[in-house]
């Protein structure tokens, strides 16, 4: 087995659930305690608030909006258009603006909780470009994803690697589903510099880039490096290292993906009915236990189906576990094919540790693969995640994502000795 897939299934190994680790390290919190989920950039530098009725200020704020602020005793949670593994919100979003009337081209902030643009760097014959596409330059936008890790390991700890990658491929999906509403094409890119990358943006050992996606056009011309190192800027307000996920994240940055061609989807949702459902996607909590048509299953499933514009790729096999689906008999399936029939339902309660919307929902379904890059296959599952919250909110099903499970029993279920990588539910 090459090294690169070793080092992959190493970490994701070590970091697996199992009825008596959950038993043993139940993993409560002092919710007074979180850190910051908001980065703060001194108030002196330059900012440009995002107007929707601009439809480019538009596009780049639906990528990380927030969409409804919730009181708690312990304080707000302003959730976004993007879910999150315990609306912890790991990610950042920075944009490299170039050719854009109205817009100074430089590397901006998305500073999701005032809506504005922060200017972190003005370009002159350097960018981001020479780190993910050398020898090229973008006449438009460069979306990169980062992580505060601290955000997510600070309740999760080291399986928090697993839950920031997902939360990357969420907000990948987040700044897809944006370009689709504003009729833009987007390419992910997963493979390139990160690590000098991250150098450069000063974020020392507390933030690393995950992946990027490019919207513009492209032209043959040699960008150079950033010419000045980015000054840091801490994204919470206080810090804690774990040198697990450092080290993960370092030796699966190193990995290459498998590749294949590049093909964009062609969806067929009403737009103004499609931007209210990124406005109103909501994970839920509870399920009334109805079954949902097996027309609408379908289409779910035929969405997923369609292509993902990147050239860097890990395929991700989703196996459902169907219980109640009009039409069609309770049981396991791989795509379509019935693998074998069953009332699961109480068994992926349990291998859900004991999740009740794993039990009553219409189906549960888990995103499994055998991959070359750790990374590339994690955020690819958590790409489809996104794309499985939309499309099925779109026709009014709920639908919330599932981290915590038991590794190895849910493998046995599904029949597989393929990674486990990620568990959605769908429903009424």
């Amino acid at each position: 087995m090459p090294q690169s897939q070793i080092s992959g299934k190493a970490y994701h190994e070590a970091t697996k659930h199992s009825y008596l680790s959950v038993q043993i390290d139940p993993n409560y919190v002092d919710a007074s305690t979180q850190p910051s989920p908001f980065k703060v950039y001194p108030k002196f530098y330059r900012r440009v608030k995002l107007n929707l009725n601009n439809p480019v200020h538009s596009f780049i704020s639906l990528t990380s909006a927030i969409t409804l602020e919730k009181v708690y005793k312990d304080g707000p949670y302003k959730l976004r258009v993007n879910p999150s593994a315990g609306a912890l919100y790991p990610t950042e979003v920075y944009v490299q603006v170039r050719g854009i009337e109205g817009i100074v081209d430089g590397i901006y902030y998305l500073e999701v909780e005032n809506n504005c643009l922060t200017l972190i760097y003005k370009l002159i014959d350097d960018g981001l470009e020479s780190y993910i596409i050398p020898g090229k330059s973008i006449n438009g936008f460069i979306f990169l994803i980062s992580c505060v890790y601290y955000r997510s390991s600070w309740k999760y700890q080291n399986r928090s690697i697993r839950y920031c990658l997902l939360d990357s491929g969420h907000h990948l999906g987040a700044i897809a589903a944006s370009a689709f509403l504003h009729s833009r094409d987007i390419q992910l890119i997963f493979d390139f510099d990160k690590l000098t990358l991250n150098s450069d943006l000063g974020f020392e050992n507390k933030e690393f880039i995950t992946a990027c996606a490019v919207s513009g056009e492209v032209q043959d011309k040699k960008i150079r490096h950033l010419r000045l190192k980015v000054p840091f800027v801490c994204g919470t307000d206080y810090f804690e290292s774990n040198q697990f996920i450092e080290d993960a994240y370092k030796a699966t940055t190193l990995q290459k993906s498998r590749q294949q061609k590049l093909e964009y989807p062609q969806f067929d949702f009403d737009k103004d009915k499609f931007y209210q459902t990124v406005w109103d996607r909501r994970s839920i909590r509870r399920f009334r236990k109805e079954s949902i048509s097996q027309e609408d299953y379908l289409y779910i499933v035929q969405q997923l189906q369609q292509p993902i514009p990147t050239e860097n790729y890990e395929e991700i096999e989703i196996y459902s576990v169907v219980h109640l689906v009009e039409g069609m008999t309770p049981g396991l399936y791989k795509g379509t094919y019935l693998v074998k029939t069953g009332n699961f339902s109480e068994k992926t309660g349990y291998l859900c540790i004991n999740q009740a919307i794993a039990k009553d929902s219409a189906v549960t379904l888990f995103f499994v693969s055998d991959y070359l890059n750790y990374q590339t296959a994690m955020q690819i599952a958590g790409f489809l995640g996104q794309r499985l919250y939309l499309t099925s909110n779109y026709l009014g099903i709920q639908c919330s994502g599932i981290g915590a499970y038991y590794d190895d029993e849910t493998q046995e279920l599904l029949e597989t000795n393929k990674d486990v990588l990620y568990g959605m539910v769908i429903g009424i």
